[in-house]
């Protein structure tokens, strides 16, 4: 492995840092929070909203280097009528304040190349608050600071300004300190007039905001055009906080009420340690800084002294209290300029002279590393390092606290951060479980237990999420109080009368976590195929991760790809087609909207299959029975599409030379296609039905001779009639993919793109037409794809031109309507015969199909979708953006006076398209013969909508939040058709038939939650977990897992002895009721788990307990040659330590296990006690390896014991992780980096080959296999990836004792575990012996590193150059120096740059087709090698 490819397949999805603001709308818009009372057939209608939750801000996380953006959809208590009527509104968490139910929708998102710091949301000051939009601040190591707002015009975010403090200009802010335990850290003034970011300890820099209205009058102006203006930093400067005779900053703040920014400064004037705290223990102060940003002036105007030494976070008091909150991890502190008081919270808290004593709560907490945000000017809601929530009330007294009062409240997950989301939510982001939105609602007076909220005590896992839709697994709310009040007290003076202010919560949203992943297992899924080869053998595997931490801890499954649940399968070769349809006899002539919900639940009738040459007609009724022979249907030839007309009550079936309309089983009326003009003699016979699109009550057809007909329905009497558009009918343009587009609801959504405001405003009579009565069903659209990649958009029935983009098909990023120009089209013919080769890339990219919807749901924007000829697949996601259409028009009607007619309609000026990355990694080129067509909508199956692609690699695309996600399914192969089906046996299930010609019909996997990067079902342990191993044969999974147990002292004490010495512990300095106070320990067991058949819960088949105080550090099934009877056993092999504190010599136990069919199914067959810890396990050729301190021992098994009969002594310390390959041995230590030995059986001896001499803080490694080439990967502590070779011959390793540097990476997260997988090999390849990486981080992330070859290495590696600087850098990041290699300050020699990011070559397919083309040439090769290279790379590593 000379070269490799670093890619990453699932993205962070730990939270780490959150905030709130009003980023995509400002404070007035009103818009936000009132929901468009809809007639949407799938939810019911909303009334008036009562505002009871206010104006909502966008809530901003950043996860790893993962940026995104949610705005808050709140959605208003329905009536009760439609609650019965329509189940899927019953959202989760109940009602609370009027409000039913409120969700996060993403904005836009971002891959970031860097990892976030600390981020914060910069507030619009001044007057223009109402109106104007906050801007978010990122920070980024060593000293980079981002400040991006929202742009409308391209709905997403842009670069406001960039501050970089670092470089050969900024080396003396450093004071000649190379590494700094934190990144920068960045707090703002909440009236928004200046942000502070603290970078290398000392250094506090400035950022001033500027004034809005106080710059040019010009400025103001270009805003008040519809524009809308953010907070923007204006200039910055640095204050050495040295110079102000400050030592160690532990944090500060911005304060609330001061005229000036004032920031208070936590700072510890001399450091204590452990020994030394019982003389030397307040150690901190406060001090408050007047920042004047005009002068550069700082004065101190108050200052506190005599903190706690363990003082660490400080939260701003908001007004009209002031002040500022100090959290230590005993005591809470609150200081002003005028007052202070302070909270002892546990028997370690002290006052600075311990005279006086400090007023206790009534409980006992630890309050080290929480975290905390203000639910109301006067209480903070405090997240504790255990996952509780905690109440603080100020109980003041005009501006006087006179007093801290701390009270319970529940549990909920572990939080990395917290943020308030306006006036009745809160975010809680988490790295350790899921992130949670919350509501809360405060009542004066006693404490109401809330109607419909059930107390989450117990995990959500367990019901049957599929029939709410918002439900997602969630670490819940559990109660620490009651079962059934969900309230808690806390006193709050109103001056007279002590009324009892009351929280309650309810858990609104949730977004799925699997990190931190501390490792992993690759096993067989329980459906597994046996059979399958190729790429579709590797869907019969599963990932399980140890995720998660205390009672957030979880196994996660991780699949790649779907596996359906199969309910029936039957052979049908040949198939070309599937449809289901609708029919009720008894429907009436006017559907009336109360029966619209229930036709969510109406089955199918009937089944139709086009074979070659004939076509099936089924009735889906108990059984699928054969109605063929029975039935009207046309059943000679092959059928192109069959659909519903007329609200359901007619079915239209299109074949190639005609159509038919049936109710039911009978025909009622038969059209047939000859030319436009019929003429006899202008041989109709050739021109057929390529493509239908159905949209009620219409059907586009488009022929082969590639022009258009429209078959317009007349619902009075469910008769059809064929026109031809005259719009078309002179133009030679060939329409190369068309569709037609139903924009639903009352208030339809395009309507909104209008620029003429009586369109806008919903009037149906505008828009009534020939279809009467139907225009509360919404509009219809025709969507139109030319040959010369030109797009238009038109409104059925009058075929006026409302949006048209020219060179749709090249896929920009952002598209809005542009004419098209006519003289293209001479252009085209002339050019045809010189650029060949040019034009066959042109050719390629013609589109083949076109599909456009808008899904259910309130806020939905509809998505556009276009299949080229080469196989790309455009996405592009619709937004209102009302900008310069001024200008547009008028260059309309200059230079094109034939553009003139069209005009006189209205044109949707304000629709722009933006184009949203489609993780597929599918790419097959059409033909040219008739394209399948590949995309399938779907609006309900299992819950879920989104939809199908078929062909060659096919997947699911999912809707959730305004968010696609692209699941593959690879496990039969290419798929040809598919549709959905619901019926009493396949609830909400769907039919599809394979390229072998297998018809299958399979309903979703109900366990998964699909909104995440890969499908994923969490387990819940309610335990940390620590390693996990598989054994195969029986397909269970042993785990570790610990939890905290409380123990009385003494015996804890007890177990602290040192066996050897046996010296007896002296309790001469605690009294004895010191000794009945509990102290908290981690227990260790052995879980042996195993998958249910269902998807359900998984078992716990057997635990093995460990001692106590034994911590069981890794767990393996390990092969071992018993030596007496010469066979091979399978066992499972334990190590654990023993960890009683740094007085006992450090000791541990090796166990070994065998697996067994009998009532208990482990049974221990072997044990022993060795001095150090038993840090790693592995078996090589039938012997035990076992590291045990710093030792190393190859053991031989005979059956009933261990005999040593190697050892290696180098210097590691603590082996973290041991890999085998044949008889090599890789070892990773904690400090040491990696050694490479080998294992000669001849002379039994281990011996050193190489190591690396540099120190390096190992987390991982593994051997990488390419071919016949060996090489070592190691991951670090610095969140980099090396890889080593050994090279004896080469005089730079020393004789060979030296490991030499292959390549070495940043990858931004810390690897934990390396899993070697083999390569599927792509057609063509040379080596089949080529192994990737799979590697999983500590942020939820999954990637490979996959070997190369030198050729495509060279290719991608110019190309990654090319694309630094093709990619616009969000948040202004560069690519290059994100993945250089990490060395905190050590000097090193860089090693040589092998390893492309295919992060960045992802964004090759996001450039226009021109640009990707240019680029291709620049580097001296084509746009499809590039393309093949990349789907070869994403095909040889889709392992799951």
């Amino acid at each position: 492995m000379s070269f490799a490819a670093f890619k990453m397949m699932h993205w962070p999805t730990g939270v780490e840092n959150c905030a709130s603001g009003y980023i995509t709308h400002s404070f007035s818009d009103s818009t936000i929070q009132i929901p468009i009372p809809s007639g949407d057939d799938l939810e019911a209608e909303w009334p008036a909203p009562k505002r009871g939750i206010g104006s909502v801000p966008n809530v901003v996380i950043t996860a790893g280097n993962i940026l995104e953006v949610y705005v808050v959809r709140v959605q208003e208590e329905a009536n009760s009528s439609q609650e019965l009527r329509n189940p899927k509104l019953a959202k989760r968490g109940g009602v609370m304040d009027g409000v039913a139910g409120v969700s996060l929708e993403l904005v836009c998102q971002y891959r970031l190349h860097g990892n976030v710091e600390s981020i914060a949301v910069l507030p619009m000051g001044g007057g223009n608050s109402s109106k104007g939009r906050d801007s978010i601040i990122l920070t980024f190591r060593d000293a980079k600071i981002s400040v991006l707002e929202f742009d409308d015009s391209i709905h997403g975010l842009r670069m406001n300004s960039m501050h970089c403090f670092e470089g050969p200009d900024w080396l003396h802010l450093k004071r000649g300190r190379e590494s700094f335990a934190r990144g920068p850290l960045v707090k703002v003034d909440p009236q928004g007039r200046c942000g502070g970011v603290l970078v290398y300890g000392l250094q506090m820099i400035i950022l001033k905001a500027s004034q809005v209205g106080s710059g040019l009058v010009g400025d103001d102006d270009a805003f008040s055009s519809g524009g809308t203006v953010s907070a923007r930093v204006e200039s910055s400067y640095i204050i050495n906080l040295r110079d102000l005779e400050m030592k160690h900053v532990k944090d500060f703040v911005f304060l609330h009420g001061y005229i000036e920014p004032v920031i208070v400064i936590l700072q510890e004037e001399e450091h204590t340690w452990a020994g030394r705290v019982s003389w030397k223990h307040h150690t901190c102060m406060l001090s408050a800084l007047s920042i004047n940003t005009t002068l550069k002036q700082h004065p101190v105007i108050w200052s506190a002294i005599n903190l706690p030494h363990d003082a660490y976070k400080l939260l701003a008091v908001p007004s009209p209290i002031g002040g500022v909150l100090v959290l230590c991890a005993n005591t809470i502190h609150y200081h002003s300029q005028s007052a202070s008081c302070a909270l002892a919270l546990n028997n370690f808290a002290s006052s600075a002279d311990s005279s006086q004593e400090l007023p206790a709560s009534n409980f006992n907490v630890e309050l080290d590393a929480a975290h905390g945000t203000w639910i109301s000017n006067d209480v903070a809601l405090l997240s504790t390092k255990s996952g509780e929530l905690l109440l603080l009330t100020l109980i003041y007294d005009g501006r006087a606290v006179q007093r801290l009062d701390l009270s319970k409240s529940k549990a909920s997950v572990l939080a990395s951060d917290i943020t308030s989301v306006g006036n009745s939510l809160f975010f809680l982001g988490s790295r350790l479980g899921d992130s949670l939105l919350v509501q809360f609602s405060c009542r004066s007076g006693p404490a109401a237990s809330l109607p419909g909220l059930r107390d989450e005590d117990e995990d959500i896992e367990g019901e049957d999420h599929q029939a709410k839709r918002l439900r997602l697994s969630s670490d819940a709310f559990q109660d620490t109080i009651g079962n059934e009040e969900l309230s808690l007290f806390g006193s709050t003076p109103n001056n007279s009368d002590s009324a009892q202010k009351s929280f309650s919560f309810a858990v609104r949203d949730s977004l799925v976590n699997v990190g931190p992943v501390k490792d992993f297992a690759y096993g067989l899924r329980i459906n597994a195929d046996a059979n399958a080869t190729g790429i579709s053998k590797q869907s019969n595997y599963e990932l399980v991760c140890c995720s998660g931490h205390g009672k957030n801890g979880a196994l996660c499954v991780l699949r790649q790809s779907i596996r359906p649940e199969m309910i029936t399968e039957v052979e049908l070769p040949g198939c070309k087609g599937i449809w289901t349809v609708y029919h009720k006899s008894s429907r009436g002539h006017n559907v009336d909207s109360s029966k619209m919900a229930a036709d969510e639940d109406e089955y199918h009738a009937y089944l139709i299959i086009s074979l070659e040459a004939r076509t099936m007609v089924l009735e889906t009724a108990d059984l699928l029975t054969e109605v063929t022979e029975s039935v009207d249907y046309y059943v000679q030839g092959r059928t192109i599409a069959a659909g519903n007309l007329f609200g359901r009550r007619r079915v239209i079936q299109v074949f190639e030379h005609g159509a038919r309309i049936l109710d039911g089983s009978f025909m009622n009326q038969e059209l047939s296609f000859g030319a436009p003009n019929s003429e006899p003699n202008s041989g109709s016979e050739s021109s057929t039905v390529s493509s239908v699109s159905i949209a009620d009550p219409y059907v586009l057809l488009r022929m082969t001779d590639d022009s258009i007909r429209l078959l317009v329905g007349d619902p009075s009497t469910c008769t059809v009639s064929i026109s031809s558009p005259s719009v078309l009918e002179g133009s030679k343009r060939k329409v190369s993919a068309c569709t037609l587009y139903h924009d639903k609801g009352a208030e339809p959504w395009l309507r909104k793109a209008s620029t003429d405001a009586w369109l806008s405003s919903g009037v149906g009579e505008a828009v009534d037409s020939a279809d009467g009565g139907a225009h509360d069903q919404g509009d219809i659209y025709c969507v139109l794809c030319y040959e010369s990649g030109a797009l238009e958009i038109f409104d059925v029935p009058s075929f006026n031109c409302v949006f048209s983009v020219d060179k749709f098909a090249s896929g920009r990023s952002h598209l809005s309507d542009m004419p098209i120009h006519e003289l293209e089209y001479e252009l085209n013919k002339n050019s045809e015969d010189n650029a060949s080769a040019r034009n066959e890339d042109i050719k390629k990219t013609k589109v083949v199909e076109l599909a456009m919807q808008r899904w259910s749901g309130h806020h939905t924007c509809p998505f556009l979708f276009a299949v080229l000829a080469d196989g790309t697949i455009l996405c592009y996601h619709a937004y209102l953006f009302e900008g310069d259409g001024t200008k547009a028009e008028s260059s309309v009607s200059l230079g094109n006076p034939a553009a003139l007619n069209s005009s006189g309609s209205s044109k949707l000026r304000n629709l722009k398209f933006r184009r949203i990355p489609l993780d597929t990694s599918t790419r097959e080129e059409t033909s040219d013969g008739v394209a399948a067509q590949r995309i399938t909508m779907f609006k309900n199956i299992s819950g879920h909508q989104g939809f199908f692609l078929s062909g060659s690699r096919p997947g699911w695309c999912m809707l959730f939040r305004e968010r696609l996600r692209f699941h593959s399914q690879l496990c039969d192969g290419s798929i040809a058709a598919f549709t959905v089906l619901h019926n009493v046996n396949c609830n909400h299930g769907f039919i599809y038939v394979t390229s072998q010609g297998v018809l299958k019909i399979c309903q979703l996997p109900s366990a998964s939650i699909y909104d995440n990067y890969w499908p994923v079902q969490k387990i819940p342990l309610k335990a940390t977990p620590h390693q996990v191993t598989y054994y195969a044969e029986k397909n269970l999974y042993p785990l570790i897992v610990s939890y905290p147990v409380n123990k009385p002292l003494n015996q804890v004490l007890s177990s602290l002895v040192d066996q050897e010495a046996g010296q007896q512990i002296d309790n001469h300095n605690l009294s004895s009721d010191d000794l009945q106070r509990t102290y908290t320990v981690e227990e260790f067991e052995i879980q042996i788990l195993e998958p249910e058949r269902s998807g359900g819960p998984w078992e716990t088949k057997a635990t093995i307990p460990m001692q106590s105080s034994e911590h069981a550090l890794t767990v393996r099934v390990v092969t071992l040659l018993n030596a007496s009877t010469a066979e091979n056993e399978t066992l499972l092999a334990v190590g654990t330590a023993y960890v009683q504190g740094e007085d006992v010599a450090a000791r541990g136990r090796v166990l070994l296990f065998s697996f067994s069919n009998s009532q208990n199914l482990v049974t221990e067959v072997y044990s022993k006690e060795l001095k150090g810890a038993i840090s790693a396990v592995a078996s090589i050729q039938g012997h035990l390896l076992i590291s045990s301190g710093p030792k190393i021992i190859l053991h031989k098994w005979n059956g009933t014991e261990l005999n040593g009969v190697a050892f290696f002594d180098a210097p590691p310390l603590y082996v973290v992780s041991m890999n085998v390959v044949k008889n090599f041995i890789l070892l990773g230590d904690v400090h040491k980096s990696i050694y490479f030995l080998n294992w000669k059986e001849q002379g039994s001896q281990l011996s050193l080959l190489a190591k690396d001499f540099g120190s390096l803080d190992c987390f991982a490694s593994e051997f990488l296999i390419d071919g016949s080439t060996l090489s070592l990967a190691v991951s670090d502590e610095q969140k980099n990836v090396q890889i080593f070779f050994y090279a004896p011959k080469m005089s730079e390793s020393w004789k060979g004792q030296k490991l030499l540097s292959r390549a070495e990476f940043h990858v931004g997260a810390h690897v934990t575990k390396f899993l070697r997988l083999q390569m599927v090999a792509s057609s063509g390849a040379d080596k089949i012996n080529r192994f990737a990486l799979l590697f999983g981080t500590l942020d939820g992330s999954f990637g490979c590193i996959a070997p190369l070859d030198e050729v495509t290495f060279r290719r991608l590696q110019s190309l990654q150059k090319k694309l630094v600087d093709a990619v616009p850098h969000v948040a202004g990041l560069n690519p290059r120096s994100f993945r250089q290699f990490r060395s905190s300050g050590k000097a090193r020699r860089s090693g040589p740059d092998s390893i492309i990011d295919c992060e960045l070559l992802c964004h090759y397919e996001m450039l226009a087709l021109e640009e990707q083309l240019e680029l291709a040439h620049q580097i001296g090769t084509t746009r499809s090698q590039i393309l093949t290279n990349l789907v070869d790379l994403s095909v040889g590593t889709s392992f799951l």
